[in-house]
Order: structure tokens, then C-alpha cells, then sequence
């Protein structure tokens, strides 16, 4: 039987209402005062021969609002960018956006990172999850990423937007809760196609990083878009291609060629899984001459590893010269014998490419009255995330009894270090076990803690992404004049949006858990698996084939939305119009997610596990605005130049499904359950001008105040379990390896999260400068209920194991400890998605932009310098991971693998640039060329992880005291440097004169209107050969640029656990040059 939850959350809906009648009422009241004192005189007519009044200034949508408005400054604190600016700046895709917002927080994926990317770019503003950013197009929801897993959440994948499509990009740095959806918590970016286009544009854009420390990577795009029409019709068609070339390895770059980060004042992170290794992280190695070779030790030639002569500690003094390492272990060039330095081998910045297809189309049926519009876009995008090769993690006997003895942990849930490997082996060089398992009801005594990664028999493995997006919308729209003068404000809009996302993930190389059992206990030596050879050797044919997989798993995430709206003006007050939306909207978004059989059932090993579910829901919303002016240029008062307040509030219920899960290993089969609950919240925001312009300047004050509600997401709602290997610090034992696995669950009794928000800020244009403008907008977040996992470091933390007693659940398993006294290795962490008690976030956004005209010096125009300012300060952020522990800061830190929320916040992120643009009415017209600084200020590093401390906000020097200990550390702050200049070809037509030849026959004679003849002389003009090169040059448009000028390395940082660095905010790609050109018909 399927279990209902019903959960309410309206409120407040009577106080808004009274708020509404109120804001309403008083200006009818005071303006009705206002003229009983000072009646106004009836307009004159105007005078004979007047000009006619001037056109009125166009109202436009912006986001924040559905309300039109002709103010340039609004009460919502929005960013626009447009095709131009973005060119100007150097950004060239969706990855250099999302690190030029200084408002996005790192802990998001994009195509710079290769181990845990997955081919998507996913904004992350306020570092709150990209969940709690609300991506649109067109002011409209589209479909999440399909090939996200369950219990986690993401968001809508910017890379299938290409800038060449685009009109403009609006980023509203406030939420946006009652206009577009309840769950725009961290803030709103509105992407507006293109739909009005005339012309054809030709471009293309080739870059690499081979002139800097980096190798060769390649990224080209090129685009055709064009559009026609007239007064009634806009059809726009496009296509846009993008291709990254060869990519990027971790060896490329100096920070992030060596695992070990010891010398740079991390942690040596290389892996204890590669051939020829047994035992704990430390533990015993072949000898050096079978080791760094192919061979084998002869087969059941020694009782076990402690007698064999061909394994020896690598704590022996055989192997130092008594420093108690191999050498070159402390600086990572032992040659792998001590430690697998992957990152030999791994691609930082993986190849991929992508393909979109965009088509609007707009027909004026009805002198504006009726509008039918459509537009669609297919998009498909590829991405090869390749890894090193697969180590032999989880053990594929951990499902059967037994539990080993002596310097070995045991054989618990998910198996010990490494794998068990049956004495029958035909490569087994033992003869007596360290325990017996029972096998089909036979008991087989096994060697255990064997290490091995297949190097050799398959390389690197990749995980290769391939998404298919569509996107479709139809609808009508217009105005309503026609129905009297009292509606000629009045706009309407009804449609419907089809959104798709299907994607494929094809892992290559990975290991099958049953094919590796049988493997492993055959004992023949022509199809047995053989994870005892030297570092070089490969297995045979038989046996890579009956081991290694290529698994399929697939996904979709559909999203058809239907709505409507209305607005306009309602009556007019003394300052103007009372403005209204109103609108509705259902969505039923669908989340699949089929895994293939061995992923379902938990039985890999190397790719990331989970079960197949289905998520369905159906959210019915309304939403109302009014805007109400108080003041105005036209009707105001001293000190209320111009005040308005915008009220508006939306309601939305949510009825949820989650199908049944099949069991799975540890899980049980969880029937399918329904949950339903509702929400009404308000916003309200305030514009308001103090003073006339006149006296010091335009000062504009603006605020808001917003409450939001999010539903968990379809991925966090369902059941399903997955697999997941998070980077660990275990404050109890010194055996726990870097990474170990997690299964994360989702949650069908998850309720909503809520947020209450406001922002203040001030925008002011001195009078006494000209051109420059500034901005400053403090903003506060108070989020409760934050849907998330606690995370594997919390509960480990949170659940201290006891003295003497091996740790089996039920949130954190260990093994046996080889350590008397110390608790055994961490193997399994269960973690369910919770209701978290909250975060709070606050910081201030700040923006200076000035633009010197150098006409203002009165000789001549020299062209146009401008210069812009552009970030953010994270003042607070302090997090609450449970109602039962206190809130710590987290604020200006890189936070340790596997967080609870963005694990990178630093306090301060900004940019600053200049540009010239050449002066008017020359040959320098076109040009324009600039410079852009970026800088990411200092914060602190993963010192929880680095010192061992037990508290994030309270790091101690050392893991476990002594001396030897790393010291707690910051990140260095990253500033670096990008140039740019492009020229435009004007030509200025040719001069009407005649030219010699032109006219040379003389006149000719017309025959005229009356009926005579008359000799006119034909006009005599030069003009471009429309297929001469003036005429190919002119519309041309050329640039180049250099991004990282002085090819600096990103800063280290001693938590990242794989390239030392913080992927999501910065990259290894060094100096990289670019050139463009794109032209005009």
C-alpha cells in the first residue's frame, strides 16, 4: 500500500493581501489630499504648428519581474550580458562564464574537471548547490541533466547554450521566488535567445594552450545563423559547432603531475592499489627486480607472503639507506614502488565536442493583437572523461563469510584493502591462507589484501558521456487593446514548452565482480586471472576478456510546462500606473534512470554503482505581482523623488511519485510511495530615488524581502541507492585509505526547504563625474531544512568507534586494525539524505563602472576608455549540519571532500578590466582592445584534513601530534591576466561621383508622366563590386586574444585530492591564445 504524506506550509496569505489592499489604498487617499489643496489645471491643448509629444520610452521584461518597466535601474540587482560584452571579456563557452561570475562558488562541475565531470556546466551561485539556482531560458524552466544519480541533485546544463544563440544574459543575484518558481533560493540566470535576427553571420574562433608550460590542446567553434522578416514576421535559424581537442593530462602542468603533495605542504594522496603490492597502504612489495618487471613469482612457492622470498616490507633497510623509505618516496619518484602515482596518467581537461541546432519563428497574425511564435533546439554533446586505469576495490568475495587473521584487515561489508585471491589460483605464489571463505557451500582458503590495477590490461578507462537535448515552444500572445482604451496596456501569453534531456554514459574498462570471482578461482593458467605479476605484466586474452566490461547506463529527464500570463496597468495614481501580472503554470517533470544489470546490483568495480528508478511529479502554480508608484518624476515630494514598492506572491502545489525499488545487496525493496505538500510565499521589493538627478546625481536605494520554498528534487526524492567513493579524513585510524565507499540514498520523506531572504543596495551616478557608475547590494540568506547528505567526514566524525570493538554499522563500518590500540580502517559509510537544520549566508556584491568619453576634453575625439569593477565579498557562512551541533563558519575555506555543501567559498572573488574603443567617424571605429584581471583572494585550505583536527572551524597542527605533523595552511589568492582586441571593417561608402566611363554615352531620353520626352543624364556613381574584396572585408569582424597572459599555475590546495588545485574555480590550461573572425552579410 502506498504511503501518503501530506505537508502544509501556507501561510501569511491574509497579511499579503491586507498589504496589497493597503499599498493600493494610501496613494488613492494621499492623492486625493494632494489635489483638494492644490488642484491641478486641465492640460492645454497644444499649440498650432507643435511638434508632436515625444515617442514614449519602450517597457521591457526583466528578470526578477513580469511586470514591463522603462527603468534602467530596478529594484531586483541584476547583471546583463550581452554577445558584445561577452566577446569584449574573452569569455568564449559556458565554462569561462561560470568562472568569471564572481558570485559562483566553487564545488560544481564544468569542462575543466575530468575525474568527477560528467560532461555538464552547472552554475553554483552563493555556494548552496547548483539546485538552489534557478537556470531558464526565456524566462522558462527546462530539463535537468538525465545522468544524475540517486540522492543527488544538479541543475540544468548551460553547455547547450552557445553564446552565438543567444540575445542577452540576465543574472538576478537576489531570489526570484514569486515569479518564477519558489525554489530561485541562491539567485536566477535567465538566458534570452535570439529572436529577432537580419542578415547572415559567419564566424569562428580557433584557441590553444601550446604557448604556455601546458601541451597542445585545441579548442575550435564555429557558427552560421540567419534570420529575415519584416514589420510582422522574425525567423531566425542557426547552428553552432564546438570542438576541444586532445586535451589536457595532469602531467602537463607542474602542480598537478605528481599525487604526492608533500612538498607543496599537502598529504601524499598517490594510490596504494597497483600490482605487486599486498598488505595496507604502507604494507609489503615484490622484490625491485620482479617488481619493475613482467614476470611472476613462480605459483604456491612460499606458505605465505611473511616466507616468501620474493616480497620484503618496504620499511626494510634492504630498500633505504635508512631514512625508512624507498627512495624517492618522499618526493613522489620511487617509481610507483612505494605509491601509484596516477596522475601520470589521467586527463585534467578531457576532450569533447558539442552540436546545436536553433530555429524561431514569430508571425504579427493580428496588428499586435495576436501573435503566434515557435521556436525549438537540438543540442547533443560529448564528453570523454577519462580515468586511470581500474583499481581492485571492493573485494568481489565480500558478500561471503570469513574474516582473515594476522597483519590483514578483515573481509567486512565491502571487503578489506584490495582483494581476496583463492590459494587454487593458478598464479597464487602461496600455500596456506590467511582465512576461508565459503564459496557455492565449498570452503576455500583465500591470501588476502592483494593489490592490483589493470595498467597494463586495459589503460586508462574513460567514462564517455554523450547527452541528446531538445527543446521545443509554441504559443500565443498579444495585446488587448482592441477590447477598449482601458486595456490598451494589457499583454497576454499562452504556451507551451517541451523540454528533453536524454543521455548515455558508456564506461570503458571496468571490472565485473562475478567474471572476476570466476577468474580468480579458476586454476588453469591459460583463462585465470593473475593479480600477482610484476608491475608491467598483462593478463591473457581469455582472462581480460572474461573480467573487464564496457557498462551501459542511460537516463532522461523530460519536462513539459504549460502557462499563462497576464499584465498591464490596473488604473493610474498621481505618479503613474498601478501595474499588475498575474499568471499560472503546471509542470510535470519525469526523471528515469536505467543502470545496467551489474550497476544495479552493486556488482562492479571502478565505476560508480546504483539502482534504477523512476521520479514523476505534478506542480501546479499561480503567482500575482502588483507594482505600485508612490512618487515619481512627475508627482512627487522632497526626499521621494521616486519611490515604488513591488508586492508579489506565488502559491504552488506538489504531488510527488516514486516508483518501486527492486532490492540490492544491502538494500531491501522499498515499495513506491506518494508524498504531497504546498506553499505560499511572498516578495517584496522597493525602488526608491531620494533626490531629483539634478542635485548630486541619480542615487537609486533598493531592497527585497523574500521567502522561499523548495521541494526536494525528483534525484533526491526516490529510494534508489547509489555508490559513491568520497576523499575521507578519519580522526580515529591511520589505516582508513584516502578514498573510500559510500552508499547514498535518497529520501521519498524528505520535506520541503525554506529560505528567507533580503537584499539592500545602492546605485549612484555622481553628477560631477560623468560616466561613472556604482553599485553596492548586501545580501543575507537565512535557509533551513537544507536537503543534502551529512556527508562521509560528519559521520565518521560523528560516530567514534569503540575502544576494543570493531565498528559493523549502522552508518559507519570498519575492519580489523593491524594497530593495537587503534581503531581499524574505515570500508563503508551509509549516507541518507536528510533534512539539514541550515545555513546562513551574507556578503556584499559591488560593481563601479566608469566610461571617459575623451570628447569631454574639448579637443577632438580620441575614442572611449571603460572601466569596470565586479565582485563579491562572502562575509558569513555559517552552517548547521544537525539540530543537535552547533553552527560553524565555513566562510573563506576550501571545505574537505565530500561536504555537505559547496566544498570551495572564498571570501572574495572579483574583476576588473579596461577597454578603448576607437573614436567615431575614423578607421579606428572598429577597434577595440582591453585587458581583464582576475582575482580570487586568499582563503583557507582543507585543514580538517590536513591537521587531522576533528572540528572544521578549530584545526589543530598534526593529525596525531609528534612534530611531524602538517602545519595548517591558506590558498595562495590567483590573480591572472587576459588581453584581448578586435577591429570591425566599416568602410565608408564610395562618393557619389562620376567616374570616368560611367557616362560616357551621353544622355538619354525618358519618356515622362505627361507624355514627353525628356534627355536626363544618368547618374553617375561608384560602387562596390558585391563580390569584390571590399565588399567581403566589409562587416568583418577579427580578434585575438591571450587568456593568462603570464601563464601562472593556480594556487595549491592540500584538500583537492587529485590535482592540487580547485578545479572548479580555477584550471591548468596556462597561457592560452585565441583568434576569431566572423562576418556579416
Amino acid at each position: 500500500m502506498e504511503k501518503l504524506m501530506i505537508k502544509n506550509a501556507l501561510n501569511k496569505l491574509g497579511n499579503l493581501r491586507l498589504v496589497l489592499a493597503a499599498s493600493v489604498g494610501f496613494p488613492l487617499i494621499f492623492a486625493s489630499n494632494a489635489f483638494a489643496q492644490l488642484p491641478a489645471p486641465g492640460a492645454p491643448p497644444p499649440a498650432p504648428g507643435a511638434p508632436p509629444p515625444s515617442a514614449e520610452v519602450e517597457r521591457v521584461i526583466v528578470t526578477g519581474s513580469n511586470i514591463p518597466t522603462a527603468e534602467e535601474t530596478g529594484p531586483n540587482p541584476v547583471d546583463t550580458y550581452r554577445p558584445q560584452d561577452i566577446e569584449k571579456l574573452g569569455i568564449r563557452n559556458a565554462t569561462d562564464l561560470q568562472e568569471f561570475i564572481p558570485q559562483e562558488a566553487g564545488g560544481t562541475v564544468n569542462l575543466n574537471i575530468g575525474n568527477g565531470g560528467d560532461g555538464t556546466i552547472q552554475f553554483n551561485l552563493r555556494g548552496l548547490l547548483p539546485k538552489e539556482t534557478l537556470t531558464l531560458i526565456d524566462g522558462k524552466r527546462v530539463a535537468y541533466g538525465s545522468l544524475g544519480v540517486a540522492g543527488f541533485s544538479g541543475g540544468p546544463d548551460i553547455n547547450l547554450i552557445p553564446f552565438s544563440m543567444i540575445d542577452h544574459v540576465d543574472i538576478l543575484k537576489d531570489g526570484a521566488s514569486a515569479v518564477y518558481g519558489t525554489d530561485a533560493i541562491s539567485g536566477v540566470v535567465n538566458f534570452f535567445l535570439l529572436h529577432k535576427f537580419r542578415g547572415l553571420e559567419i564566424g569562428g574562433t580557433y584557441g590553444n594552450t601550446n604557448m604556455g608550460a601546458s601541451n597542445d590542446m585545441g579548442e575550435w567553434e564555429a557558427w552560421i545563423k540567419a534570420g529575415t522578416g519584416d514589420d510582422k514576421t522574425d525567423i531566425v535559424v542557426a547552428a553552432d559547432f564546438w570542438q576541444r581537442t586532445g586535451g589536457l593530462f595532469s602531467r602537463d602542468r607542474n602542480i598537478s603531475s605528481n599525487g604526492n603533495f608533500t612538498a607543496w605542504g599537502g598529504l601524499d594522496n598517490r594510490s596504494g592499489n597497483f600490482p605487486g603490492h599486498i598488505g595496507g597502504f604502507v604494507g609489503i612489495r615484490q622484490i625491485p627486480s620482479l617488481f619493475f618487471s613482467a614476470n611472476t613469482p613462480p605459483p604456491h612457492s612460499a606458505p605465505n607472503v611473511a616466507t616468501s622470498p620474493f616480497y620484503v616490507r618496504v620499511t626494510s633497510t634492504k630498500l633505504n639507506n635508512g631514512n625508512g623509505f624507498f627512495n624517492g618516496t618522499l618526493q613522489g619518484l620511487d617509481g610507483n614502488y612505494v605509491a601509484y602515482n596516477f596522475a601520470s596518467v589521467t586527463p585534467n581537461l578531457p576532450p569533447g565536442d558539442r552540436q546545436v541546432y536553433y530555429g524561431s519563428f514569430v508571425r504579427d497574425l493580428c496588428d499586435k493583437y495576436l501573435t503566434v511564435f515557435a521556436d525549438f533546439k537540438y543540442a547533443r554533446s560529448y564528453f570523454d572523461s577519462s580515468l586511470a586505469a581500474v583499481p581492485f576495490t571492493p573485494d568481489p568475495f565480500h558478500g561471503f563469510a570469513g574474516f582473515p587473521t594476522g597483519d590483514f584487515p578483515t573481509v567486512g561489508p565491502t571487503g578489506p584493502f584490495g582483494i581476496s585471491v583463492p590459494i587454487q589460483n593458478a598464479f597464487n605464489p602461496f600455500t596456506v591462507g590467511d582465512t576461508t571463505l565459503v564459496v557455492n557451500g565449498a570452503l576455500v582458503p583465500v591470501t588476502t589484501g592483494v593489490r592490483f590495477r589493470g595498467i597494463n590490461d586495459t589503460g586508462s578507462r574513460s567514462e564517455k558521456f554523450t547527452y541528446w537535448d531538445q527543446l521545443f515552444d509554441v504559443g500565443l500572445r498579444g495585446e488587448m487593446g482592441e477590447f477598449g482604451d482601458y486595456f490598451k496596456t494589457w499583454n497576454w501569453e499562452l504556451g507551451f514548452r517541451y523540454s528533453r534531456n536524454e543521455g548515455q554514459d558508456l564506461s570503458v574498462g571496468e571490472v565485473s565482480q562475478p567474471g572476476l570471482r570466476d577468474a580468480l578461482l579458476d586454476t588453469n593458467p591459460a583463462t585465470a586471472f593473475n593479480p600477482f605479476g610484476g608491475f608491467f605484466r598483462q593478463n591473457t586474452a581469455a582472462a581480460r576478456q572474461a573480467v573487464y566490461v564496457t557498462l551501459h547506463n542511460s537516463g532522461e529527464y523530460e519536462l513539459p510546462i504549460y502557462y499563462g500570463t497576464f499584465n498591464g496597468d490596473l488604473f493610474n495614481l498621481p505618479a503613474g500606473p498601478v501595474s499588475f501580472a498575474i499568471g499560472g503554470e503546471y509542470d510535470a517533470p519525469r526523471f528515469t534512470r536505467d543502470r545496467d544489470a551489474l550497476n544495479a546490483t552493486f556488482n562492479t568495480i571502478g565505476s560508480t554503482d546504483g539502482q534504477s528508478f523512476r521520479v514523476n511529479r505534478d506542480v501546479w502554480g499561480v503567482y500575482e505581482e502588483v507594482r505600485v508608484p508612490f512618487t515619481s518624476p512627475t508627482w512627487n515630494f522632497p526626499g521621494f523623488y521616486s519611490f515604488e514598492v513591488d508586492f508579489a506572491e506565488r502559491e504552488e502545489w506538489y504531488s510527488n511519485n516514486t516508483s518501486t525499488v527492486l532490492p540490492s545487496g544491502l538494500f531491501p525493496e522499498v515499495p513506491s510511495a506518494h508524498s504531497r505538500y504546498n506553499a505560499q510565499k511572498p516578495k517584496v521589493s522597493v525602488r526608491w530615488q531620494p533626490l531629483d538627478p539634478k542635485y548630486i546625481g541619480a542615487v537609486t536605494l533598493r531592497g527585497s524581502y523574500t521567502e522561499a520554498f523548495h521541494a526536494p528534487t525528483l534525484g533526491e526524492l526516490t529510494p534508489a541507492g547509489s555508490q559513491n567513493f568520497p576523499i575521507v579524513s578519519d580522526p580515529f585510524s591511520t589505516q582508513t585509505e584516502p578514498q573510500i565507499e559510500e552508499r547514498v540514498l535518497g529520501n521519498p520523506g524528505l520535506h520541503p526547504e525554506v529560505a528567507y531572504e533580503w537584499t539592500y543596495g545602492i546605485v549612484y551616478s555622481p553628477k560631477w563625474v560623468k560616466g561613472l557608475t556604482l553599485s553596492a547590494d548586501w545580501w543575507h540568506i537565512d535557509m533551513r531544512d537544507i536537503v543534502a547528505f551529512p556527508g562521509a567526514n560528519t559521520l565518521i566524525v560523528e560516530n567514534p568507534p569503540t575502544p576494543g570493538v570493531q565498528q559493523n554499522g549502522p552508518v559507519v563500518f570498519r575492519g580489523l586494525s593491524t594497530i593495537p590500540g587503534e581503531a581499524g580502517p574505515v570500508q563503508l559509510v551509509i549516507d541518507l539524505n536528510q533534512n539539514l537544520s541550515g545555513a546562513i549566508l551574507e556578503g556584499l556584491d559591488y560593481e563601479a563602472i566608469y566610461i571617459l568619453d575623451s570628447s569631454i576634453f574639448g579637443a577632438g575625439d580620441w575614442g572611449r576608455l571603460t572601466t569596470t569593477v565586479n565582485g563579491t565579498w562572502l562575509s558569513r557562512f555559517e552552517f548547521q549540519p544537525g539540530p543537535n551541533n552547533k553552527r560553524f563558519g565555513i566562510a573563506g575555506t576550501f571545505q574537505p571532500p565530500g561536504a555537505t555543501l559547496t566544498n570551495s567559498t572564498p571570501w572574495h572573488r572579483a574583476n576588473a578590466s579596461i577597454f578603448y574603443d576607437g573614436p567615431a567617424d575614423t578607421w579606428m571605429q572598429g577597434f577595440d582592445i582591453g585587458a581583464i584581471v582576475h582575482w580570487i583572494g586568499q582563503y583557507e585550505d582543507d585543514n580538517a584534513t590536513l591537521t587531522g583536527s576533528t572540528k572544521l572551524n578549530e584545526p589543530r597542527s598534526g593529525p596525531f601530534g609528534g612534530g611531524g605533523e602538517v602545519r595548517a595552511r591558506k590558498v595562495a589568492a590567483w590573480t591572472t591576466l587576459d588581453l584581448i582586441a578586435s577591429y570591425t571593417f566599416n568602410l565608408p561608402p564610395p562618393a557619389p561621383a562620376e567616374v570616368p566611363g560611367f557616362a560616357k554615352d551621353g544622355g538619354k531620353n525618358v519618356k515622362m508622366k505627361d507624355g514627353k520626352e525628356k534627355n536626363v543624364m544618368p547618374v553617375s556613381t561608384a560602387e562596390y563590386n558585391p563580390c569584390g574584396w571590399r565588399a567581403w572585408l566589409n562587416g568583418t569582424t577579427i580578434s585575438a586574444g591571450l587568456q593568462n597572459v603570464t601563464d601562472e599555475d593556480p594556487p595549491f590546495v592540500g584538500g583537492s585530492f587529485e590535482n592540487g588545485y580547485d578545479e572548479s574555480l580555477d584550471n591548468i590550461k596556462g597561457r592560452f591564445w585565441y583568434v576569431g573572425i566572423k562576418k556579416r552579410f
